[in-house]
């Protein structure tokens, strides 16, 4: 999973990078007790980032990432994931 590089958050503490299984995440309660993939630790605040999938996660049944701060259980980006055609 790739974040581009204009990818920007705000510093704040203990932010994961999530898959979701439900499209159009807004807010934390869109989440719910919604099953999530935690790709782990948010590396940076700006720019691009690589973050890799475990085996067996299929992209095409997450259609949402977002950065979440397991601290206080808040959403702190949502984002909409789009798929490249491989070559």
């Amino acid at each position: 999973m790739f974040l581009g590089e204009d990818f920007e958050v705000g510093p704040g503490p203990d932010f994961h990078v999530y898959l979701v299984p439900k499209s159009e995440i807004r807010s934390s309660s869109d989440l719910g007790d919604t099953m999530f993939v935690d790709l782990g630790r948010l590396r940076a605040f700006k720019g691009s980032q690589k973050y890799p999938v475990p085996p067996g996660v299929d992209l095409t049944k997450f259609p949402s990432v977002v950065i979440w701060c397991q601290r206080f259980s808040v959403l702190i980006s949502p984002a909409d994931l789009t798929f490249e055609q491989g070559s």
